[in-house]
């Protein structure tokens, strides 16, 4: 498919068919694979041209900061598996986080969000937006009635991660939309941990979807990226925060994720089954008091995740007896995992979320949020899932001994 007016051909076919073909319009040169566009700026046939392209009367490229072919490419793939009217490629999923507030809120308004929080995230809302009076409320994800009681007239979004990091606890997404629309809210789903291999939040009543595109849309560790899709109402004022504001995707970097979208789903179920299987190793393990991963029978939000979910995700978290020192010589002991902040590579990670990614949040914050001192997070990449175990039963054994 070589034209741009094929847009709705692609939200006809099937994912994995869109996560190879939708978005790429064919150059002139009739390229297979999908070029990169490695240039800040563009040229016109003539003053006039350049006048009415940048007064908005006619369509096409104009500065890379908010018009690039390559970034273009990817939005549309990834509005397309996401099944919104339009997509929105930042610079990080920070950036992401931080242009849909900039562009749809205003001082005065609030937001309510899941106390379950990226710490950046968490860290994002209380310093900076709080400063231009914009006041966040925290309640339990799970808790569909905290988030009733937590709105006002004044709530403008819902923000929540699902499944959380690094609990997998899960929120009824449909119920949730409900309480968003009927006090006039938007809600917005970060779909990271389970991308649209897994779950299409859009489809389940949310207005917006975020991405950290670093995680496993890359797959590989390799580029920062962050997307936001959904309704082009909405998305037309994050692009005019990422024209003015300028925090941008690369062309290069775009091209990369675009390759990580080919092999999503084939990825996605790969990265479930060793996760699943690893939970199911650590639950039996006597060293390990409590495992966090919805796709165990055991887990309190299992058939919620079942229902919304097309799998359970690739990352899981678990606690051990004796708070950080003992969380530590686990992390220690390995020899395969890479002890990284970074998740959603096809390389299994670990780390220690109360003094890494949460690590900023306060004492009282952490407590809320469930991230103990004895809990470990791990990434679980797609080696041979015998070598995973391994690697971490060194370590948890040692604890009983």
């Amino acid at each position: 498919m070589n034209d741009e007016s094929d847009f709705e051909a692609w939200h006809d076919w099937a994912l994995d068919t869109q996560a190879i073909r939708a978005g790429h319009a064919r150059t002139a040169e009739q390229e297979h694979g999908e070029p990169i566009f490695p240039t800040s700026s563009f040229v016109y046939g003539s003053a006039a041209e350049a006048a009415r392209k940048f007064g908005g009367e006619e369509a096409g490229n104009i500065y890379s900061r908010f018009t690039n072919p390559t970034v273009r490419t990817f939005e549309k793939r990834l509005a397309a598996m996401e099944g919104g009217e339009r997509c929105v490629a930042t610079s990080s999923g920070m950036a992401a986080i931080m242009s849909t507030v900039l562009g749809l809120l205003e001082a005065g308004d609030e937001i309510v969000a899941s106390r379950s929080l990226f710490g950046s995230t968490v860290s994002l809302f209380d310093k900076y937006f709080a400063k231009f009076g914009i006041v966040t409320h925290y309640v339990e994800l799970s808790n569909l009635e905290a988030w009733e009681a937590a709105m006002t007239p004044r709530t403008k979004l819902l923000f929540a991660e699902t499944p959380s990091n690094p609990l997998s606890e899960v929120v009824d997404i449909p119920a949730l939309a409900e309480i968003a629309h009927r006090h006039d809210a938007l809600l917005a789903i970060d779909n990271c941990f389970l991308t649209p291999a897994l779950q299409r939040p859009l489809a389940l009543g949310a207005d917006l979807v975020i991405h950290s595109a670093t995680k496993y849309l890359d797959g590989q560790g390799r580029a920062l990226g962050g997307a936001v899709v959904g309704r082009d109402k909405e998305l037309e004022a994050l692009f005019g925060v990422v024209r003015t504001c300028g925090p941008c995707m690369s062309p290069f970097n775009a091209w990369v994720f675009l390759k990580g979208l080919e092999t999503l789903s084939l990825r996605m179920r790969a990265h479930c089954d060793n996760a699943l299987a690893l939970a199911r190793f650590l639950d039996a393990h006597p060293a390990v008091t409590k495992v966090h991963y919805s796709g165990l029978e055991t887990h309190p939000q299992h058939r919620l995740a079942a229902d919304q979910q097309r799998g359970f995700g690739g990352v899981l978290g678990f606690e051990v007896e004796g708070g950080r020192a003992a969380a530590w010589s686990v992390i220690d002991a390995t020899r395969i995992l890479s002890i990284t902040g970074n998740l959603g590579d096809v390389k299994s990670t670990i780390g220690h979320p109360a003094t890494t990614t949460h690590g900023r949040l306060s004492d009282e914050q952490k407590l809320a949020a469930g991230i103990a001192e004895g809990l470990v997070r791990v990434s679980v990449g797609l080696e041979d899932i015998e070598d995973i175990k391994g690697d971490l039963a060194r370590g948890l054994d040692a604890l009983m001994s």
